[in-house]
């Protein structure tokens, strides 16, 4: 049995998926779930050894399964295509794996986001990411997946993952297209309020206050405030999507 495997999530990312398989070299299996790219990332991954598996879906936590059940290791790490692991994180997996017995089923990782360009966020997140393969029951959720774990969770503060999100417009525009869609449904099916013209206000004052004042964006200068602005523009057209759902049904009868 292989001691490590990791899932790696892609669709049309030629320019990124080298550098992704790459910071995962001490790996002992790539995994690639990837969502029917029309450009190589494919190919470039089949050439850099991965085990390449083509399956489309919008649930996030369908692929991520996919990946577990193709997964031979006795731990998965799970990594975004656009995300890279410090060498000191890679060391400090390397440190788990040793371990004669380990008294977690899982491990928070630290995450440091990358916005346009090199611009490092202040704020640093913890994700759940490297798993005993045998005490990880499931992915559930269709946009911001979970992971439902049988066990104990322990948190590893040496080193990163490097999360290259938001590098240019294009792409950011790109993702709220697909995101906000899903965003909206899940919102409409659990049968969210309806939108009045002051919620609009509320929820993107929110998001800019989230990202600018609580998680320190002004200390980004141009590009901190690009995000936050974004972020509060990514909440406008997921709830604008929302409200064109809650009223159709008006339309409709007439």
């Amino acid at each position: 049995m292989k001691n490590l495997s990791v899932v790696i999530l892609t669709k049309n990312a030629e320019n990124l998926i080298a550098d992704c398989i790459d910071s995962v070299s001490f790996c002992d299996e790539v995994i690639v779930i990837d969502d029917y790219s029309t450009d190589r990332t494919a190919e470039l991954a089949k050439h850099l050894g991965a085990f390449v598996f083509p399956y489309s879906s919008e649930s996030f936590a369908k692929k991520r399964n996919l990946g577990l059940q193709k997964a031979k290791g006795r731990w998965v790490l799970y990594l975004d295509v656009d995300e890279r692991v410090s060498p000191e994180l890679a060391d400090a997996i390397k440190s788990i794996l040793e371990r004669k017995k380990d008294i977690y089923a899982a491990y928070r990782l630290n995450r440091k986001n990358f916005y346009l360009g090199n611009n490092e966020w202040p704020t640093m997140e913890k994700l759940e990411r490297l798993f005993k393969k045998s005490k990880l029951e499931e992915w559930y959720g269709d946009l911001h997946e979970s992971p439902r774990v049988n066990g104990d969770i322990g948190d590893q503060d040496v080193g990163f993952i490097k999360h290259y999100t938001h590098q240019d417009l294009t792409g950011m525009l790109n993702k709220t297209i697909q995101w906000s869609k899903i965003e909206a449904e899940l919102r409409f099916n659990s049968h969210h309020p309806y939108m009045s013209w002051w919620r609009f206000f509320r929820v993107m004052v929110t998001a800019f206050y989230d990202s600018y004042i609580r998680q320190k964006g002004y200390k980004v200068g141009t590009a901190g405030l690009i995000e936050s602005m974004f972020q509060a523009f990514s909440m406008f057209i997921t709830y604008a999507r929302l409200w064109e759902l809650q009223d159709s049904p008006k339309k409709d009868i007439h």
